[in-house]
């Protein structure tokens, strides 16, 4: 497509001489915008995308893909005959377990003053240890000792905020009292901490407590019934479906609420976050390209007499173009290029360098109760990357089109005449 002639003399004009260094200040100052455009937009969606997914891994991994629930909020508002259902569930298309859940607000506090909201689970141990979010992440003490009707499982951030470790003692008073004689008075109970989880999410671990299935029972007061059927589903993206299956299958009739529905405005918040960025992202690199434009048309301005000697010379007007075409296309490659290595290069370090930037600074850049996450995540998705790539390829093109075209266009008797 190029021939040897036309990439000789386009190299020879991308080295500037002296007096021609304002042209190539812009064309390096278009190089570097393109670079940073690609890079940046790299990162940012990568980081948009791990940020979902380990949003979504962690909401699911706690919480289910979607729950059974009592279709009327009868006498204590549970779910009776759960186990039986349970049984049910877990032999329908599509489910992968189904477990009976009793959770309720509470209010938190301990010995050493401290006082925090939080949602207490109830859970039967066997249940909890299938859970890897909870099972293997135990930071201190043994899901052994989470038996028994006073033991009580804790996150980290928690047992920080009410001093707590260990063997610890923590009271949960439940919200609706307990009416007697003289009144209706708090319902409290005192449990021992058996271990601390840290599940990496802020909200968990600052939050949430879990309980045994049948201590949570017995606070709550739902002796015979539970909260919910928290059921997992094989495939997350499906559980439409496996909603329908649970509706047909069931005789009772029930509720079912799954997680698309339950947190729908939060990841459409996500997802229309991460389409503004795109698109702010997008228009560095347009930037960069109309600096292409500017550095190109000057140039072929200041290569007017070169160009006239050129056809007069024999180069015909398709060569003339080739020769800016490659100029263009060049800067753009580049800057393409080393953005690409450049945004890789971060995502893959993205932790290390935030870290590195943190203790640099001595500020915290990434606060769990801000974001959600302990950690700064970055996902690359290759087909995002090649297309953010394509994109700075085609933008680098069409920026040459127009000042090549006119360089095709120069009239050689007239370029000479004006000299």
């Amino acid at each position: 497509m190029f021939g040897a002639f036309e990439r000789k003399v386009a190299f020879r004009y991308l080295r500037a001489r002296k007096g021609e260094r304002f042209v190539s200040v812009i064309a390096t100052f278009s190089l570097v915008g393109i670079a940073l455009g690609v890079a940046t937009l790299i990162i940012v969606m990568s980081v948009m995308n791990g940020f979902r997914q380990e949003l979504l891994g962690r909401i699911l991994g706690l919480n289910g893909h979607l729950g059974v629930y009592a279709a009327a909020s009868g006498p204590g508002g549970g779910l009776r005959d759960y186990d039986d259902i349970a049984a049910r569930v877990r032999q329908m298309a599509g489910v992968a377990s189904a477990t009976p859940i009793v959770e309720g607000q509470v209010l938190l506090t301990s010995d050493a003053g401290g006082a925090a909201g939080g949602l207490a689970r109830g859970i039967r141990p066997e249940d909890l240890r299938a859970r890897p979010l909870l099972a293997g992440n135990i930071r201190a003490g043994s899901l052994d000792a989470f038996q028994g009707e006073d033991t009580i499982l804790i996150g980290t951030r928690l047992a920080q905020k009410l001093g707590l470790g260990v063997g610890g003692r923590i009271t949960l008073v439940a919200p609706q009292g307990r009416t007697t004689v003289i009144g209706t008075v708090p319902r409290m109970k005192t449990y021992t901490v058996a271990a601390l989880f840290e599940a990496g999410m802020n909200e968990y671990d600052s939050s949430y407590v879990f309980l045994p299935l049948p201590a949570a029972q017995l606070f709550f007061q739902m002796r015979d019934s539970v909260s919910q059927i928290e059921v997992f589903a094989r495939d997350p993206d499906n559980v439409r479906a496996v909603t329908r299956e649970i509706l047909r299958g069931l005789t009772q009739p029930v509720r079912v609420l799954d997680w698309q529905a339950a947190n729908s405005s939060f990841f459409a918040a996500v997802q229309v976050e991460r389409n503004v960025m795109f698109l702010i992202l997008t228009l560095i690199i347009v930037v960069a390209a109309f600096n292409i434009v500017s550095s190109l048309i000057m140039l072929v301005k200041d290569k007017g007499r070169d160009i006239a000697i050129l056809r007069t010379m024999g180069a015909t007007r398709g060569a003339i173009m080739r020769v800016f075409l490659i100029c263009g296309t060049s800067i753009g490659v580049l800057g393409t290029g080393i953005g690409f290595a450049l945004g890789l290069v971060f995502c893959l370090n993205i932790e290390s360098i935030r870290q590195a930037l943190q203790a640099l600074t001595g500020t915290q850049l990434f606060s769990p109760e801000v974001y959600f996450l302990t950690r700064l995540p970055a996902v690359v998705n290759p087909q995002e990357v090649v297309q953010v790539v394509l994109m700075g390829l085609g933008l680098s093109l069409l920026a040459t089109l127009y000042p090549s075209w006119r360089a095709a266009k120069t009239d050689p008797v007239e370029a000479l005449r004006n000299e």
